[in-house]
Order: C-alpha cells, then structure tokens, then sequence
C-alpha cells in the first residue's frame, strides 16, 4: 500500500476513535502545545493531565511563566521527574519572553533553538498548533513505524533514527497534519503499545511487517541492556526545636538539579562531625530511620535517611543556598518526589505542637 492510504487509514481511524478531548486539545495554542509535549516526555497522558492543569492554572501564558521564580516551577513539577524539562522551560519561557516578544517562534530551526526543544518537539508544536508539515518522532511513533516497516536495531542508535525520521517524513501527509500528527502518536499509545499490542484492532495492521512475521514483542529492538548499580547516600535531617528542617539546593547539573534536598554525608559516623562542623552545634539526639531504595534510569538509589535534633538555639550557617523548612506547612519550592516523601514521614518534635510559627514557611539562613 502507498505511504497515502497508510496516512488516510490512520486519520480514517483517529476520526473515529482518537482522542479528542484532552486538556491540552481545548483552546489549542503553542504555549499549551509545548507545555503539554515537554510534560508528556518519558510520561504517561493520565499522569500528565493534572500536572498540566495545575501548570496552566498558575501559568496560563509565557509571560507569566517567565516571570515566575525557577523554585515555583519546580514546585509545580515535583512528582513528574526528569526536572531539567521544567528548568529548560522556564528558561526558553525567559528567551521567547526577550527574544521573541512573548510568542513561541513560528520557524523549526528557532524552536529548535530553545532549552529543552529537540526536533520531534518542534515538529509537534509546529503542526498541531499551527499545521505546519513537520513529522515527529517521539516514543509512540518510532514504536509504530518500526513496526509496521520492520526496521531492525535499537532507535536510539543514530543508523537506526535515521531510517526512522526518513520514515516519518515520507509518511507525513500534506493536508490535516496536526490530526495526523495526533493520530499517530495516540496509534502508540492506545494500540500498538509496548506490551500486549491490540492489532486486531489497528487500522494499519493489514500491511504490518511486526504482525505478519510475530515479531510485535521483538520490535523496537531494545536498548542493549546493562545493569543497573547501586549507590548509597546518607542523608540528614536535621531539625531545630520548632520542627524545621535544614534543605538544601542541589547543583544545577545532576542528580535532582536546582531542587531543594537533604544534606548529605559519606555515613553516619560521619553526620555529627558535619552538624559541629558547619552548624557549630552537636545535635541532641540522633536516630536512623528506614532505608529507602529509588529507582533511576541507569542506577537505582538506595537512601539512609538520619534524624537528627538540634536544640532550640538559631544556627548561622555561611553561604546561600540553605533555608529551614517547615513540613508542617509546605512551602512552594521544588523537592525531588523522594526527599517530600521523607520530609512527610517526620513526627513532630516532642513537645513542639504548636511551635512552628505560621507566617513563612521557610527562613532563608543568615550568612
């Protein structure tokens, strides 16, 4: 069958049974188009829809984004993971802002351009917000052609993303892009999913090279597989006498980058040695909580989380970056989904009910 009848076939389909009314389909803009795809990388629909809800609620455009403080994106993004997508964001939202007069550009290469805007993201922007011809290539779709074409090889291996983006432009129709562009990305995701493909139900299965030689769960190749190692990290909780915990912002680059976290130690030998050392204090009581494992992409994290209780005397502590946090009465920054889980198991202090003040949840510490 001709590249055509595959794009009139899928869009055939997607009239009938494509999604329609997804929060980012009403009042289509690029603003929301973009926010949308960077939500929706390595993240499923139903995860994204109340994160996206809540984006658009306080940041309903890219002036309001821009003009936010980098800690309130974060904020709104814990939970969703990979936090160099809202930093990116919220620093191309900083460059439409001054370069662009507050409108996402309307050219491939310029988008391009921006943090965090890769060409599939380009593409899709570009075609369901304007309906320009662009194809895209995210998970969903190089999944579908690899498929239906039966292109051999893992597609991150530059050969293969060749083929694949090759593919995609050839199968792009010139009329109804941004349907199209929809179409096969919900192909991906609603029928020929990782596992468990429903091809009987797929409108392009008649000329699927996968389904006629039973090689759906063969296809994509996947990534040549490595073990993941295991790595450790001490981290401290360090409270005062009013129930505040010491965070600290991580770097930029790396692990949980620009978000608030928990100091950390070699061991816990080593944690009262650190309180004396850049708190001036010696903690009261000291008591190890729990290990908790997190999984990452390439190596799974496994936490021992230390309390330890500093008398009701104020510490000074030098340089930026550090505040005392209230978990009684969250503040709007950004905390990695793990370091919140462990603020939340945290029982008051003794005696302190009543203690932590109500005004600002979190205290910048003196230099």
């Amino acid at each position: 069958m001709t590249d055509r009848a595959f794009a009139d076939r899928l869009l055939d389909w997607f009239d009938r049974h494509g999604r329609h009314d997804l929060p980012w389909q009403v009042d289509v803009t690029p603003y929301r188009v973009w926010v949308s795809e960077i939500m929706l990388q390595q993240t499923q629909v139903q995860t994204v829809i109340p994160y996206f809800q809540r984006f658009m609620s306080r940041f309903p455009d890219v002036g309001h984004l821009a003009a936010a403080p980098v800690d309130e994106v974060l904020h709104l993004w814990s939970g969703l993971g990979y936090y160099a997508r809202a930093r990116n964001l919220h620093a191309a939202a900083i460059r439409i802002r001054d370069e662009h007069g507050g409108e996402l550009p309307s050219e491939l290469d310029a988008l391009i351009a921006l943090p965090g805007i890769g060409r599939s993201t380009a593409g899709a922007i570009l075609s369901l917000s304007r309906g320009q011809r662009h194809p895209i290539l995210d998970g969903n779709v190089k999944r579908v052609l690899s498929r239906h074409r039966g292109v051999e090889g893992w597609p991150g291996r530059s050969a293969v993303l060749k083929v694949l983006w090759s593919l995609a432009e050839a199968l792009t129709p010139q009329a109804r892009v941004d349907a199209y562009t929809q179409a096969i990305m919900d192909l991906g995701a609603t029928l020929c999913r990782r596992s468990r493909p429903a091809c009987d139900d797929c409108p392009v299965a008649a000329d699927c090279v996968a389904r006629r030689d039973g090689r759906q769960a063969e296809l994509p190749a996947r990534r040549p597989r490595r073990e993941r190692p295991l790595r450790h990290a001490t981290m401290l909780l360090i409270r005062d006498g009013k129930g505040r915990v010491l965070l600290q912002r991580r770097p930029a680059d790396g692990l949980w980058g620009g978000l608030w976290g928990l100091p950390e130690t070699k061991d816990a030998d080593d944690a009262t040695r650190w309180c004396e050392t850049r708190l001036g204090v010696r903690p009261d009581r000291t008591h190890a909580l729990a290990p908790v494992r997190h999984g990452f992409t390439h190596f799974e994290l496994e936490i021992r989380p230390l309390c330890l209780t500093l008398d009701g005397t104020r510490c000074v502590m030098a340089g930026e970056g550090w505040l005392w946090y209230n978990p009684r009465s969250p503040a709007r920054i950004g905390l990695a989904a793990v370091v919140e889980r462990l603020l939340g198991s945290l029982e008051p202090p003794p005696g302190g009910e009543g203690l932590v003040a109500p005004d600002p949840e979190i205290q910048e510490i003196d230099p």
